[in-house]
C-alpha cells in the first residue's frame, strides 16, 4: 500500500501552511486501524492539502495515493476519502472570469492549471469508483454516486450503472444519492438530459417509496424547470404526509428505511446543493461510535448529528431545499409549499419550512403575511430548536414581522404551559438569547409593546447592542427610555473600548430624542480617548444633532470641531450646530472646505450629506456641489446630486445623474429613491424607472451565498419610497 510514497520529494512541494513534508504521515493516517488517527488525517488533508478547496502541487501528488486507498477494501472509512477526491477534482474553471480570480502576484497564488490537472488525474483513475456503488460499506456507497457523476469521463455508462444500482440498493440515503447523481449528470451533459428527464418523470410517478418519488421530483424540477407540474405543491405535500405516515406506522425513525446519517446531502462534495447525499467525512470507531478527536470534521459532524437528532426523515430537508432552488422565481408556489409545511403536524417539517422561507423572503418579494403569522405560532411549540428557528427568522424581518407581533408578545410575557418559563412569567423563552431575539423582532417590527420590555432589559447588566439600534422604529412611545439610556451612558468608562460601548447608546438616545442626556453625551464627546476618537466624536455629534435646540450648551464644542482634521467629524459638527442654532454663518464655509479639488470621495460625501440635511438654507453652496456631479466616484455623484436638489430645489441637473446611478449601482437605489420621493412631480422623468422597480420580484440587494441582517429591511424601505415617489408624481400630473 502507498507504493512509491517515499520517492516523492514532499519537502519541495507545498500546501496551505508551507512545505508538504508532513503529507506522507497524513496519507498513512488515512489507512490507520485507529479511527482517531483516520479522522485526524482526514482533517489534516482538508485543513492543509486541500485548504478551502485549493489545489496545490502537493494535492496533485496525493491523488494516486488517495485512489489507491479507495481501491483497497481493507481501508476503513473510504467514504470520506471518496468525498475528498470528489472535492479535489470537482472544481471547474470554464471561463475567463473565474480564471481571473487567480492573481499571479499573490504570494499564495495557485495556478489555474492545478485544478484542471487534478480533474484530469482523478478522471483517469475514476474507474475505481465504478466498483464502489456496490461496496459493503454504506458510507462508501453514499459517496460513490456523486464522485462518478462529477468525475468519470463516460457519463452515459455511469448513468446506466446508477439507474441499475437503484433497483437493488436498499439503504434509503444511498438511493437518494443515486437519484441526485443522475440529476447531476443530466445537468452536466445536455446530450443525456432528455432521456434522464423522462426517466425521472417516470420514477417520480412509479416508485413505491415516497422518499424516492420526492427525490425524483426534486431532480426533475432541477433538470427541467419548464416542465414542473402545475400541481407541484399538492404533489409534494402529499408525499411529505405519506413519508410522515409511514414513519409513524413503522416506528423506525426514517419513514422509508433506516437511513438517518447526519450530514447526508450537505457534505463538502455537494457543491451544487443537489442533495447528492455525500458522506460527511467522519471516521467511525470499531464499535460504530465516533472517536473523541478534537477536529474540525468532528465538530461539523457533531453539529449535523445534533441537527438531525430525533427527526423521522432528516433527508427531506435537503430534498425540499433542492426543490425550492429549482422553483426559483415561482414565488407563489414556494409560498404555498411553505404554508403547507408550517401547517403540518410534524414539527420537523415546520422547522424545515422556517429555514426554507428564510432563503425565500431574503431573495424574493411577495405576500408573506400568513407565513410570518404561522412562524410566530411556532414560538409556542415545546421544541426549543423550533422556537429558536422561529426567533432567528423573525429577527430579520423588521416591518414584515408585524403579523407575528401578538405571538412575540405572548411568548415574551411567558406561557405557563411551556418549558423555560419563570414562576412569575417574566421570561417566556429559554435563556436570554431567546428572549432578546424575540424582543428584537418585536422592536424591529415597530410594535410599541416592546417599550416596557426594553425598559426591563436596560436595567440588566448587559444589553444586546441590536436592541439599542432597534429603538429608532418605535417613535414617540420610546421617549420614556431616555432616563435609562442616560444612566447607562453615564456608567461607560472613557477607555479604549468607549466606541463599542457608547455608540449603540448614543444611537438610541438620538432615536428617542433624549435631550436630558446632554451632560452624558458631552462627557463622552470631551473624554474620547485617542483610540477611535473620531468615531466616538462623530457618533456623539449625530446624537447632539438629533437633540436640536435642547443641545444649546454644546455650542462651544460644536464650533471648536468645525475645524477638525476629519471630514466626518467636521461635517457632523456643522450639521449639529445647524440643528442647534439654525445659523448658517460658520456652518456653510466649514462644509464647503471639503468640496474642493483634492478632497477624497469620503470627505466630499460627508460634506454633501450635511448640506443636504440643511436644505434650502444652504442654497449658497449649490455652486460648490456642482463639480461633484461629474465625479468618477458614483457615491460622490449621488451625494452631490441629492444635496443639490435639496438645497436648490432644481431637479434638471440632479435627476439625470441620479437615474444613471440607479442603473449603475443597485445599492444606491434606496438613497436615490428617497430623493425622488422628495422631488415628486419634478421627478416625473423617473416614473418608468420607479414602476419597473415595483414590478420586479427579486429584491434589489439579493446576493448569492450571503445576506445581511438589514437586507430585507432595506429592500422594503426601497419599495415604500418608490410607492411614495410614484404617488407624488401621479398627484402632480392632475
Amino acid at each position: 500500500m502507498l507504493t512509491g510514497i517515499e520517492e516523492v520529494d514532499w519537502a519541495s512541494l507545498g500546501h496551505a501552511y508551507g512545505p508538504a513534508d508532513d503529507v506522507p504521515a497524513l496519507l498513512r493516517g488515512l489507512a490507520s486501524a485507529d479511527p482517531a488517527e483516520r479522522e485526524t488525517a482526514l482533517d489534516g488533508m482538508y485543513g492543509a492539502v486541500h485548504h478551502q478547496g485549493d489545489v496545490y502541487d502537493s494535492t496533485l501528488a496525493c491523488i494516486p495515493f488517495l485512489i489507491e486507498l479507495v481501491a483497497d477494501p481493507a481501508v476503513q472509512d473510504r467514504g470520506g476519502i471518496v468525498e475528498l477526491l470528489t472535492s479535489i477534482g470537482g472544481i471547474e474553471l470554464d471561463d475567463d472570469e473565474e480564471l481571473d480570480e487567480f492573481d499571479p502576484d499573490d504570494e499564495e497564488f495557485i495556478p489555474a492549471a492545478n485544478y484542471a490537472m487534478a480533474a484530469a488525474a482523478i478522471a483517469a483513475g475514476a474507474d475505481v469508483f465504478l466498483g464502489l456503488v456496490g461496496d459493503p460499506d454504506p458510507e462508501v456507497r453514499l459517496a460513490a454516486p456523486c464522485a462518478l457523476a462529477s468525475l468519470h469521463p463516460e457519463p452515459a455508462h455511469v448513468l446506466t450503472l446508477l439507474r441499475e444500482r437503484l433497483t437493488v440498493e436498499r439503504d434509503t440515503e444511498v438511493r437518494l444519492a443515486l437519484v441526485s447523481s443522475v440529476g447531476r449528470i443530466a445537468l452536466r451533459h445536455a446530450s443525456l438530459r432528455a432521456e434522464t428527464v423522462e426517466w425521472l418523470d417516470w420514477l417520480a410517478r412509479a416508485a413505491q417509496d415516497p422518499g424516492l418519488r420526492l427525490a425524483s421530483l426534486a431532480q426533475l424540477a432541477r433538470c427541467a424547470p419548464s416542465e414542473i407540474p402545475d400541481d407541484i405543491v399538492r404533489w409534494v405535500t402529499e408525499l411529505l404526509e405519506e413519508i410522515r405516515t409511514v414513519a409513524l406506522r413503522d416506528g423506525n425513525g426514517s419513514g422509508v428505511g433506516s437511513g438517518s446519517r447526519g450530514g447526508s446531502g450537505s457534505g463538502d462534495g455537494d457543491r451544487d446543493g443537489d442533495g447528492a447525499g455525500v458522506a460527511s467525512g467522519g471516521c467511525a470507531g470499531a464499535d460504530g461510535g465516533w472517536p473523541g478527536v478534537p477536529t474540525l470534521a468532528g465538530q461539523v459532524r457533531e453539529i449535523l448529528e445534533e441537527h438531525v437528532a430525533g427527526r423521522p426523515a432528516p433527508w427531506t430537508e435537503e430534498l425540499l431545499r433542492t426543490l425550492h432552488s429549482a422553483l426559483d422565481d415561482r414565488v407563489d408556489d414556494r409560498i404555498a409549499l411553505i404554508l403547507a409545511q408550517l401547517r403540518s403536524p410534524d414539527r420537523w417539517q415546520r422547522s424545515d419550512a422556517i429555514w426554507l422561507c428564510g432563503g425565500l423572503i431574503r431573495v424574493w418579494r411577495g405576500r408573506y403575511e400568513e407565513i410570518v403569522r404561522l412562524v410566530g405560532a411556532q414560538l409556542h411549540d415545546p421544541e426549543p430548536r423550533l422556537r429558536e428557528a422561529a426567533t432567528s427568522f423573525l429577527e430579520r424581518l423588521f416591518e414584515l414581522g408585524g403579523p407575528a407581533a401578538d405571538s412575540l408578545v405572548i411568548r415574551l410575557a411567558g406561557d405557563p404551559g411551556l418549558p423555560g418559563t419563570s414562576r412569575d412569567g417574566s421570561c417566556g423563552l429559554v435563556g436570554r438569547s431567546g428572549r432578546d431575539g424575540a424582543l428584537l423582532a418585536l422592536a424591529r417590527a415597530g410594535d410599541t409593546r416592546a417599550v416596557p420590555l426594553l425598559a426591563r432589559a436596560l436595567q440588566e447588566p448587559d444589553v444586546r447592542r441590536e436592541l439599542l439600534y432597534a429603538m429608532d422604529g418605535l417613535g414617540p412611545a420610546a421617549a420614556g427610555l431616555a432616563p435609562l439610556l442616560r444612566r447607562r451612558l453615564a456608567e461607560v468608562e472613557l477607555d479604549e473600548g468607549l466606541f463599542d460601548r457608547a455608540a449603540p447608546l448614543l444611537y438610541a438616545l438620538a432615536a428617542v430624542r433624549g435631550g436630558q442626556a446632554l451632560p452624558e453625551v458631552l462627557r463622552v464627546l470631551r473624554g474620547a480617548p485617542e483610540h477611535r476618537r473620531d468615531w466616538v466624536r462623530e457618533a456623539a455629534l449625530r446624537t447632539l444633532a438629533a437633540f436640536g435646540p435642547a443641545a444649546r450648551k454644546a455650542v462651544p464644542e460644536l464650533r471648536g470641531l468645525l475645524t477638525a482634521d476629519s471630514a466626518a467629524v467636521s461635517s457632523a459638527a456643522a450639521r449639529a450646530l445647524w440643528a442647534v442654532e439654525g445659523d448658517r454663518g460658520d456652518v456653510l464655509p466649514a462644509l464647503e472646505r471639503w468640496l474642493r479639488p483634492g478632497s477624497s470621495a469620503p470627505e466630499w460625501c460627508c460634506a454633501a450629506l450635511a448640506l443636504g440635511a440643511i436644505g434650502p438654507a444652504a442654497a449658497g453652496s449649490a455652486a460648490a456641489l456642482r463639480p461633484g456631479l461629474a465625479s468618477r466616484d458614483l457615491w460622490v455623484r449621488v451625494r452631490s446630486a441629492s444635496a443639490l436638489w435639496r438645497v436648490s430645489g432644481r431637479a434638471e441637473q440632479a435627476l439625470p445623474v441620479l437615474l444613471a446611478a440607479w442603473e449603475e449601482n443597485r445599492h444606491a437605489r434606496v438613497d436615490i429613491a428617497e430623493c425622488l420621493a422628495e422631488m415628486g412631480p419634478a421627478a416625473s422623468e423617473a416614473q418608468l424607472t420607479i414602476l419597473t422597480e415595483l414590478t420586479r420580484r427579486r429584491r434589489h440587494n439579493a446576493r448569492e451565498g450571503g445576506s445581511g441582517s438589514h437586507d430585507i429591511h432595506q429592500d422594503e424601505k426601497l419599495l415604500t419610497l418608490c410607492r411614495a415617489a410614484l404617488a407624488r408624481m401621479e398627484r402632480g400630473a392632475f
